[in-house]
C-alpha cells in the first residue's frame, strides 16, 4: 500500500504538535529549538505533501526557502545561546526572564 497524503499530513501534525510540546514543556534552550526545528520540519513536509499532490514544483520552492531561514535561524539561536551561557552559566529559560546584565 502507497502511502497516500492523509499519511503525511497525519505525520506532519504528529511532528508539529512533539515539536510544540517540546516548545512549551521544555525549559533548556537547545531543547527549545530542537521543538522550533520540529515545528518547521512538519511545515515543510506538508509542503511536500501538497505540492505533490497538485503535481506542481512550488511548495517545494517554498521548502526550500524555508530551510534557508531555518539554517538561519539555528545559527542565531545558538549563538544566543552560547552568549548566554557565557555570561550566566546556564540556558535555562525560566532563569532568563529578568535580563539584567
Amino acid at each position: 500500500m502507497a502511502p497516500t497524503i492523509s499519511h503525511f499530513v497525519i505525520l506532519a501534525a504528529l511532528l508539529l504538535g512533539i515539536g510544540a510540546a517540546g516548545v512549551l514543556l521544555r525549559r533548556s534552550g537547545i531543547a527549545i529549538l530542537l521543538g522550533i526545528e520540529l515545528m518547521l520540519n512538519a511545515g515543510n513536509l506538508a509542503l511536500v505533501a501538497f505540492a505533490r499532490q497538485h503535481g506542481n514544483l512550488e511548495g517545494q520552492v517554498f521548502v526550500f526557502f524555508t530551510m534557508a531561514v531555518a539554517a538561519a535561524e539555528v545559527a542565531v539561536g545558538l549563538a544566543l545561546l552560547v552568549a548566554i551561557y557565557r555570561r550566566q552559566q546556564s540556558i535555562d529559560v525560566d532563569r532568563l526572564s529578568v535580563m539584567r546584565w
